[in-house]
């Protein structure tokens, strides 16, 4: 039970700090401002959802993808990062609600939740710095054997579910969170976490093309 525990709080500790449910939750909230409440439930748990899929798909057979495509996982860097760094920027850069004047009508409901996957999953909630963790977990966990692969295999998946449950909190109650800040805070909120999801993908880019450089200096030599 203890090592149950332990490999639960590792995973969880592991993906939090790179999924940041709570400082994107000012970007969900902007991003699905006027919608229904009703509307906005569907879609935090949809994303909620979602990323619990794609880290787990990660976390088991991710790898296995990646070697049946021949993709690197630095070519997953470099092309999540480059994904990564102009969403925020987009975001980075979209008129305030206070320059508009008035808020638009919003989409209809089928727009609104074929939004949830692309791109408020992915690459906004689990983006491929949160694959590329699911992927090294993952690889850790190929390397056990018989009861020790299963209690691991397990503890991954409650961990990731509890990643999945933080998303869908922070997403929920992102209106109040927006609403508490006040439109000018909120503002400033969104902004700063926009430039802080740039700075994350010019990173991610940054790791990749090391790992590119660093295998092309062994091949060199």
């Amino acid at each position: 039970m203890n090592a149950i525990i332990r490999n639960v709080l590792l995973v969880f500790a592991a993906l939090l700090p790179i999924v940041n449910p709570l400082g994107m939750a000012p970007i969900f909230a902007e991003m699905t401002l006027g919608y229904d409440t009703s509307i906005r439930r569907t879609v935090a748990m949809r994303v909620a959802v979602n990323g619990v899929v794609l880290l787990v798909a990660s976390l088991f057979i991710g790898s296995y993808i990646l070697q049946f495509f021949g993709i690197s996982l630095a070519a997953v860097q470099v092309g999540g990062g480059l994904v990564v760094t102009v969403a925020g920027w987009q975001i980075l850069n979209r008129p305030g609600e206070q320059n508009d004047g008035q808020l638009q009508a919003p989409p209809s409901r089928e727009r609104i939740l074929s939004q949830a996957f692309y791109p408020l999953t992915m690459p906004l909630t689990v983006g491929p710095g949160s694959i590329a963790v699911a992927l090294t977990l993952g690889s850790n966990i190929h390397e056990e054997r018989h009861l020790q692969l299963i209690v691991s295999a397990l503890a991954a998946v409650i961990g990731i579910l509890l990643i999945g449950i933080t998303i869908f909190l922070c997403y929920r109650f992102a209106d109040k969170l927006q609403r508490l800040f006040g439109p000018l805070g909120s503002s400033i909120v969104i902004r700063l976490s926009a430039f802080i999801l740039v700075c994350i993908g010019i990173q991610i880019m940054f790791n990749g093309l090391k790992d590119f450089y660093d295998m092309l200096h062994a091949v060199a030599n």
